[in-house]
């Protein structure tokens, strides 16, 4: 490992004593195909983290509230600054490698839902915002897994903006900036209508909470709060599924919950009230459907839980915590209904992983669930404690499959560059 020695100091800083040998091990191996596809060995690295949504689902995109966190998964390139105003980025598990070039930075029809779009869509950014821009090599890994809701893609999008922020701009833009660049090229480029959590979570690091009543100039704040002190553990079930048909399904959420703003001649539901909400309920039932009411009803009290939530970890009331992550599982699965697809109803792997949890839960009186991130298929979030984190790995395990549950870990910085020595 003789490559990887001169960035030892640093990742000794970023990942726990636990985790070394295989960072080591997986940033050796990484530099080797690197240098085997590139013929270099003068190369830098960088990382970014997974995020996990801690409370406000669905919110951030009708400017809402929320709390987030970077986790210890992440995605790392090994990289090469060019001359050649070319972006080349090959990512291990894929055979075709991903070009842009720099001279045509226009959204492609064609391109959408790719990382070439990606990659374009946030040199454009750049560009538009006066940053500077060039050509870079690089070779991605991850072991965010993609489809299990934690930000695998934000991930790599504030990962290529770090990169082009550490070539050509020397780090000046603040790491805010750069999730906000994220999002636009995963809105106009990519196609996918998200909000700007994931991104700002990825990007920024630690737990956070961030207000989006102003989107373009969001209010980030770091929570001083350690899980471990409390024995707990932040646990992710990955339940599976299909979700490369779900974008109308992700879509239909911000649209609804904008339709009924525009009801008040508003233009998202920050600008609402419930009281105003239940003063119209009977005419929105007929012009816009229960559903639609219910996703605007579950954003307003998702809002107050997310106050409620920072309160009680700011004065260290975790119970008062552990209630308010319940409310929002409820609420997510009752009014927002983003828990399966109405296109493929016998498949509900969020559903089932979250009767079996709350079973489990509540037969030791202990803990919270929720569903996790965007939902529909994919992920689910428990709060446990840790001596029952083996216990219910082994409970799940059989059902979801062979490594479908982590328990995780709070990462404290967000998207870095790795320094030699």
């Amino acid at each position: 490992m003789t490559k990887i020695k001169s960035f030892s100091e640093s990742l000794n800083k970023l990942y726990s004593p636990d985790k070394l040998e295989y960072q080591y091990q997986r940033f050796e191996k990484l530099i080797d195909a690197f240098s085997t596809r590139f013929q270099s060995n003068n190369v830098r690295l960088f990382s970014s983290p997974g995020r996990s949504e801690i409370c406000g689902n669905h919110t951030d995109h009708n400017h809402g509230k929320v709390i987030a966190a970077s986790i210890n998964l992440d995605s790392i390139a090994v990289v090469e600054k060019t001359n050649n105003n070319v972006i080349t980025i090959l990512s291990e598990g894929f055979p075709e490698e991903f070009k842009v070039e720099l001279t045509f930075l226009n959204p492609i029809e064609n391109e959408k839902e790719s990382t070439n779009a990606l990659i374009r869509g946030i040199a454009a950014r750049f560009k538009e915002l006066d940053y500077n821009i060039g050509g870079f090599n690089a070779y991605i890994t991850s072991d965010v897994l993609r489809g299990s809701g934690l930000s695998s893609s934000a991930s790599i999008e504030v990962l290529i903006g770090s990169i082009l922020n550490n070539l050509y701009n020397s780090s000046s833009i603040p790491p805010e900036q750069l999730a906000i660049i994220g999002q636009y090229a995963e809105n106009v480029y990519f196609g996918k209508p998200c909000g700007l959590m994931d991104q700002m979570a990825c990007a920024v690091g630690n737990i956070i909470t961030i207000d989006f009543k102003d989107p373009g100039n969001p209010i980030v704040k770091k929570i001083d709060f350690n899980f471990e002190k409390e024995n707990y553990k932040l646990v992710v079930v990955d339940t599976g599924g299909n979700h490369a048909d779900l974008t109308d399904d992700y879509a239909s959420i911000p649209n609804e919950m904008k339709s009924i703003a525009k009801a008040f001649n508003k233009d998202v539901c920050r600008e609402i009230n419930s009281t105003d909400l239940l003063a119209k309920i009977t005419e929105l039932r007929v012009s816009h459907g229960d559903r639609a009411v219910l996703r605007a009803f579950h954003f307003l009290q998702e809002n107050k839980r997310v106050d409620k939530a920072i309160q009680s970890l700011e004065k260290s009331d975790f119970e008062e915590f552990l209630k308010m992550i319940r409310a929002s599982g409820n609420s997510s699965f009752k009014w927002l209904q983003n828990i399966y697809t109405n296109k493929n109803i016998t498949e509900q792997g969020i559903t089932l992983a979250l009767a079996i949890t709350e079973q489990f839960l509540d037969e030791l009186n202990i803990g919270a669930c929720r569903v996790h991130g965007g939902g529909f298929a994919g992920t689910i979030q428990v709060f446990l404690p840790k001596v029952h984190v083996a216990d219910y790995i082994n409970l799940m395990t059989p059902i979801f499959g062979q490594n479908s549950v982590q328990s995780l870990d709070i990462r404290s910085s967000g998207v870095v560059e790795i320094m030699a020595n």
